[in-house]
């Protein structure tokens, strides 16, 4: 089985102890919403958090976005009760759980084994895995992760925790600062090279990782446009003012889009009149330019059925 096709431009953050803000979450214009029982839930809060996320599993409308859960990370006290419970109470309206820092591949067999005993227990459908990247160890073992359970559909950076691990010096998460004007380049170039590199040799999707900065919409939109440039598919956002320009630099561009169709039109006359080399432009059409225009068109064609799909049901 293939990881299934899902767009994810668009992943908005929610704490998973906040009914209230759970029901504005799952009407925002986001692709999918995760509810998060990790770093966005108080230590005492944790274990009660279990049952609101559930419920709101159960009873809140989330329409035709992706329903994510973020258990506390397998070095914690909390995260098999995460599972187990959130799981066994609400695991037929889940469509993935998110694994934090996950360092290595047996992590991610962990949460696989649990989910298929649970799933075999209460007669669930299939639940995805989705695995973020937030360690030096995470991102020495990312090619194991990928590789570490047909489950797994993402694999996600996470800068905050990231640059903790690595000793880099950091004023915000995912934000840009002194540090990144005095590096000459871009300081999470390597990781996210490396996650993408990971993801894609397994057929995953990659999602960047939060900007804690929500006001910074200027630097929001460079951030997005720099993980789309790398290759990513999406972005993490913590706020929904970020929904819009999120969703804008991950959909591809009109212009882009007639661009590929102009591609795949020549090559596809040129073969039609037995030519065996194609052009468009006074530039050469090989076999390189119609994977890239063949991914722009199907990408653009999935943007389109989601944001009809999603308008279509609110």
């Amino acid at each position: 089985m293939g990881v299934p096709l899902r767009l994810e431009r668009t992943l908005l953050f929610v704490p998973g102890n906040n009914r209230r803000m759970i029901e504005k979450a799952a009407q925002a214009p986001a692709d999918a919403v995760c509810l998060d029982l990790e770093d966005a839930v108080p230590a005492e809060e944790k274990a009660a958090a279990r049952g609101v996320v559930a419920a709101a599993l159960r009873e809140v409308d989330f329409g035709r976005r992706l329903r994510l859960f973020r258990c506390n990370g397998l070095d914690t006290a909390w995260a098999y009760r995460d599972l187990i419970e959130v799981v066994e109470a609400a695991g037929d309206r889940l469509d993935l759980v998110m694994l934090p820092k996950a360092s290595g591949a047996d992590e991610v067999a962990f949460v696989d084994r649990l989910l298929t005993q649970i799933e075999s227990a209460h007669g669930l459908g299939r639940i995805g895995i989705e695995a973020q990247i937030e360690t030096a160890r995470g991102l020495v073992y990312a090619r194991e992760i990928a590789a570490a359970s047909p489950r797994l559909e993402a694999l996600i950076f996470g800068p905050g925790d990231f640059a903790a691990s690595m000793q880099m010096p950091s004023t915000g998460i995912g934000d840009f600062d002194e540090h990144d004007a005095l590096y000459p380049g871009h300081r999470w170039h390597a990781p996210m090279m490396a996650i993408v590199a990971a993801a894609r040799a397994h057929g995953l999707r990659c999602l960047d990782g939060p900007y804690a900065a929500f006001r910074d919409a200027v630097g929001f939109a460079r951030s997005c446009q720099i993980a789309r440039a790398l290759g990513f598919d999406g972005k993490q956002c913590i706020h929904p003012a970020q929904l819009e320009a999120a969703r804008a630099a991950f959909t591809p561009a009109p212009e882009a889009v007639a661009q590929a169709e102009r591609v795949l039109a020549a090559y596809a006359a040129a073969a039609a009149e037995g030519r065996g080399a194609a052009s468009l432009d006074g530039k050469m059409i090989d076999a390189a330019n119609l994977r890239l225009a063949r991914a722009v068109t199907e990408r653009a064609a999935l943007c389109r059925q989601t944001d009809a799909a999603r308008l279509t049901h609110a």
